[in-house]
């Protein structure tokens, strides 16, 4: 992503501890690596999924003459081997979910559960706080590009009529490639969701915060919280934000921001919003909405929809009226 990032964080620690986030050229310990490996798997196969995503064409108009014509034996056989395919690579985008929410909750692992307070825990292990970083634009990047592609419904949806049809006319020559009912039922609700890796994360951090509970809740929200704070930081200081080399370092720090915005909102009882909150949610906003609309209108939905909190009574006016669309 260009330069090294810095960000000097002083105001962000009310003890006036100084300290750097490297989100990009931090290397781990010998104590962290095991962890850092078992993430950076992950990550890369992360980036293959996103290529697949982004070339994701569907198969809009086999499926549009096999349906208008269901007689045509030759338009059905077509359609089929043209979706089949879609829903292996539909599978595997699922699987992938899974491995994220696993890499998720050993990071939490790490940098929540330690004694010293999270602060702290991202300052001496910035290797595997950037791979957290990774992981939110991970997300936020599937999340958008699947809001884009509607296809991906159009084609599971397909699929899933006509693997009933087929069964019964005992088609079972494709039975090592199909999907299984159970297994498309619940691919068929990580679909349903408009964001549905986002919704894996708010998922796992709420598990990880709940099945750990020895663990204090305030180290998981501190951890978000700061980071959120750092991505502030680091965009809106021109000192900082002048070492990026190009507009996705900007897109990056901004999904990251988004990202922990939202596990935040999830996992605190009284979530991102409220005045009490450790962050500056109206900050936050007032930052996306100077960027250009094109590249954050994703972002701000999210925000808008994907939310816990976003529609109580103890949210200020302003931040609602602040993210009412346009």
């Amino acid at each position: 992503m260009g330069n090294l990032i810095r960000v000097l964080t002083r105001d962000l620690d009310s003890s006036g501890c100084n300290f750097f986030l490297d989100f990009e050229n931090a290397q781990p310990s010998e104590a962290e690596r095991a962890t850092w490996e078992q993430v950076k798997q992950v990550l890369e196969e992360g980036q293959e999924v996103l290529e697949e995503l982004q070339m994701y064409k569907g198969a809009g108009e086999e499926i549009r003459q096999a349906i208008q014509r269901p007689t045509v034996e030759k338009l059905q056989q077509r359609a089929w081997a043209a979706v089949l395919p879609l829903v292996t690579k539909l599978h595997n985008f699922y699987e992938f979910s899974q491995k994220l929410e696993s890499s998720l909750r050993l990071l939490l692992n790490v940098l929540a559960c330690a004694e010293v307070p999270p602060t702290q825990q991202l300052e001496q292990k910035q290797a595997l706080a950037q791979q957290f970083a990774h992981i939110l634009h991970f997300t936020l990047r599937f999340d958008e590009l699947k809001m884009t592609t509607p296809a991906i419904q159009n084609d599971f949806s397909y699929y899933r009529r006509t693997i009933s049809r087929r069964k019964i006319n005992k088609l079972t020559e494709d039975s090592q490639n199909e999907v299984n009912n159970e297994l498309a039922n619940k691919m068929s609700l990580f679909y349903a969701c408009s964001t549905p890796m986002l919704k894996t994360l708010s998922d796992a951090t709420n598990r990880f915060v709940s099945e750990n509970p020895d663990v204090p809740l305030e180290n998981t929200t501190d951890c978000l919280s700061t980071m959120a704070s750092v991505c502030k930081v680091m965009l809106e200081t021109p000192e900082y934000r002048s070492r990026f080399s190009s507009e996705e370092t900007v897109l990056f720090c901004l999904r990251v921001m988004v990202g922990v915005i939202i596990l935040f909102d999830h996992v605190h009882p009284h979530g991102a919003f409220v005045k009490t909150s450790n962050i500056d949610i109206k900050g936050c906003i007032r930052l996306l909405k100077e960027q250009s609309p094109n590249s954050v209108e994703g972002l701000l939905n999210a925000l808008r929809y994907t939310t816990k909190h976003l529609n109580d009574e103890t949210t200020p006016k302003q931040i609602k009226n602040m993210l009412q669309p346009n």
